[in-house]
């Protein structure tokens, strides 16, 4: 039966089975949303993987500089799923001043990191749910399923745990802080493919207008758009069977210097 599944059956399973096996290790747990798709369709998974509940917090980073549009979704679906929905700012670095034109690297670790690390120290969480994918950024293709902090919650990326034949190391020492990758292994399209497969809703800012759409998104300061007449789930899949732009192009973090996402990671950023 195995071999008849499709590529997404296959993707599904075992990311439902990598969210039940970390939630039978940890209680206390949060599924981190950006509101961007890949967070979006991990929401969806859990959700899935719970029979239509998460039995956990839904934590939001909120720099205040995100689109409206992501606002407007949050608001929206957070409502129509019933999430239990907490949101985190860095109110003493916003009472600063601090913003994009502090650096990006400055206002990323400020805004993002230490408001995220805040939010972990003030809910006590164990471990955190986490959307990222190895194709999207080099430096995630250093993770584990399975990523252990220290106790300062940052990310030793030269010393991570072997993941061989699924086998996770799902357990962590007193001080550590675990976070939890399930669709670490998927790549953009199977992101779309599945989207479309599931009728997962996304914000609008993924679609075409005016000629341009944004492939990836986040902070209205810090994104821009790519060049697309994409404006569907369809186009979009199709776009991405031949284009040669980077999914992170419009990312003004990703510009600004070549390791930037490894020294926030490291720190860590999501």
């Amino acid at each position: 039966m195995a071999s008849e599944l499709s590529q997404l059956d296959k993707l599904e399973s075992q990311s439902i089975f990598i969210i039940r096996e970390a939630y039978s290790q940890f209680r206390d747990v949060s599924l981190l949303w950006s509101i961007g798709k890949d967070s979006t369709c991990l929401l969806w998974l859990v959700r899935k993987a719970f029979f239509g509940k998460i039995p956990f917090p839904v934590l939001h980073i909120d720099t205040t500089f995100k689109f409206k549009d992501i606002y407007d979704f949050r608001a929206e679906y957070a409502k129509k799923w019933d999430l239990e929905l907490l949101v985190a700012k860095n109110e003493e670095a916003l009472a600063g001043g601090m913003g994009p034109d502090k650096s990006k690297f400055n206002c990323c670790n400020e805004l993002k990191t230490v408001a995220l690390k805040k939010a972990i120290a003030e809910y006590k969480f164990k471990a955190l749910y986490l959307g990222i994918r190895r194709d999207e950024h080099g430096i995630r293709a250093k993770e584990r399923v399975f990523s252990p902090r220290d106790e300062d919650f940052e990310w030793d990326y030269k010393n991570q745990p072997p993941e061989l034949w699924d086998q996770y190391k799902t357990k962590a020492a007193e001080e550590e802080h675990l976070r939890i990758h399930p669709i670490l292994g998927w790549r953009e399209i199977d992101i779309w493919e599945y989207i479309k497969r599931e009728n997962i809703p996304v914000c609008d800012l993924y679609f075409a207008k005016n000629g341009k759409r944004f492939r990836s998104i986040g902070c209205e300061t810090c994104c821009g758009p790519v060049e697309s007449e994409a404006s569907t789930i369809d186009e979009v899949i199709e776009e991405l069977k031949t284009t040669k732009i980077s999914e992170r192009s419009g990312r003004a973090q990703d510009k600004e210097d070549d390791y930037m996402m490894q020294k926030l990671r490291s720190l860590g950023y999501m």
